[in-house]
């Protein structure tokens, strides 16, 4: 299935995605969870009776109707892991990892399927990176390679918009990924029975329709399954929790010259099977507030 969060002059829920129309979920059944992490955290009792939606009811809503939001919203943790690619490792000049690297996004950062991606007034380097996002399903600690991939609730595109002069001020990345709305996810969850091997998935960027980044999952250093198990030792991963997996080569800080995004710059990412993701750049409005 491909589970959207949606929302019309009814409210936000959720829906199931068949082709280009939608099965509203809470008008298949009042009391369905109109959130994702409250769905997945009720494990196969709300998975049961999508599966019956989707099997017995009719897609009724064009999703050119909705809003599309991010899939998770406001998901308790975003792990992002860089230099996941060999690729990429190469165009940065780095050796390649030994170990994952690891870094982390607030949940601000988070966005949807055609929502404004800010362009901040603090820099002029703003990057895009394609990735393959994996959402967790189950709550699980210390889970074994093997067994990992059973704690995934299904995988949607990702653009880890990364700031460089931020992200390079630091021996760590995090300020310079965690910016407002630069987590962009999305349009649609697909559930982990609809992917075969998540390895084996084309990956592309297009930024104004011109690509700049195509490749394949198959390409990934550290596997879903590693990456999830090395999780695991360390904390108690939930429903809901989202892990980007790292961006294949041709990232615009690597071009000669570099090409970085500016306002009007729309940026798509599409992956086999999931979907595409597209976003535009905007200026950001700098007036300060406090609420």
């Amino acid at each position: 299935m491909k589970l959207a969060t949606f929302e019309d002059d009814k409210g936000k829920r959720l829906g199931i995605v068949k082709g280009d129309m939608l099965i509203d979920l809470s008008a298949f059944d009042p009391t369905f969870p109109t959130d994702m992490i409250t769905y997945l955290s009720h494990g196969d009792t709300t998975g049961r009776k999508a599966k019956q939606a989707n099997r017995e009811v009719e897609a009724t809503i064009p999703l050119s109707s909705v809003t599309l939001h991010a899939p998770v919203e406001d998901p308790r943790k975003i792990f992002c892991v860089g230099l996941n690619y060999a690729d990429h490792v190469a165009e940065t000049g780095r050796d390649k990892p030994e170990n994952a690297t690891w870094f982390t996004k607030p949940p601000t950062a988070i966005v949807g399927h055609d929502a404004n991606v800010l362009k901040p007034a603090v820099s002029d380097m703003i990057d895009y990176e394609a990735e393959l996002v994996v959402i967790i399903g189950h709550r699980c600690r210390h889970i074994a390679p093997e067994d990992a991939l059973n704690a995934v609730a299904g995988y949607c595109c990702g653009n880890d918009v990364s700031v460089r002069d931020w992200q390079f001020r630091s021996p760590q990345f995090t300020i310079g990924k965690s910016f407002d709305t630069h987590g962009p996810i999305g349009p649609w969850l697909t559930t982990r029975d609809e992917i075969a091997d998540p390895h084996a998935l084309t990956i592309e960027c297009r930024v104004n329709g011109a690509v700049r980044q195509k490749s394949n999952t198959e390409h990934l250093i550290f596997k879903i399954e590693h990456l999830i198990a090395e999780l695991s030792a360390v904390m108690t991963l939930e429903p809901g929790d989202v892990i980007f997996t790292g961006t294949p080569s041709g990232v615009g800080v690597a071009m000669k010259p570099p090409q970085f995004l500016k306002a009007g710059d729309t940026v798509e990412v599409e992956i086999a099977g999931l979907g595409t993701l597209s976003n535009q750049m905007v200026t950001e409005d700098v007036t300060p507030y406090v609420k």
